[in-house]
């Protein structure tokens, strides 16, 4: 009679489990989709995270910002040779569009810390702006075409 015991328990626990096995395939799966949500305000994230990303990404910054030791004459000088050279560098293009008023027909020559421009404007062609460099030696040689006067062509058409 043992025996009979024996197999009608081991009958009940293969039985059991499954039935457990088949329950849990049989449950309803309790799951969402994956939904993203973006922490950074720029990509849609919530606005809220703005300053405290700020605030990490500026901690983990260990760039400084370089400082301008300049006085205020270097600034000066500074400010005066862009605009000298902004003049030379707007003269020149009258000249090649045949809108100065000849005064490039002379070379000239401006120096400014170790770099030396000479302007040679006496050729009918073209104008020839060198640039010299008096530390390394280099020289760079720049030609601008000049074009004709397109507004003095007398072409027969009267402009209001």
């Amino acid at each position: 009679m043992r025996s009979k015991e024996v197999i009608l328990i081991k009958s009940v626990k293969s039985r059991f489990l499954i039935f457990l096995v088949n329950l849990f395939l049989v449950l309803p799966v309790l799951a969402t989709e994956l939904v993203y949500q973006p922490i950074n305000p720029s990509f849609g994230g919530n606005p809220m995270n703005g300053s405290f990303l700020l605030n990490k990404a500026q901690a983990q910054n260990k760039h400084k910002a370089s400082m301008d030791d300049k006085s205020y004459a270097d600034k000066f000088q500074e400010s005066l040779e862009r605009s000298y050279i902004n003049q030379m560098v707007r003269k020149i293009t009258d000249e090649a569009f045949g809108e100065g008023d000849g005064g490039l027909d002379e070379d000239t020559i401006f120096t400014s810390g170790d770099y030396e421009i000479l302007v040679m404007g006496s050729n009918t062609d073209t104008i020839i702006v060198q640039i010299s460099n008096s530390v390394t030696g280099e020289v760079t040689m720049i030609e601008v075409p000049r074009y004709p006067d397109v507004g003095n062509i007398d072409d027969g058409v009267d402009l209001p």
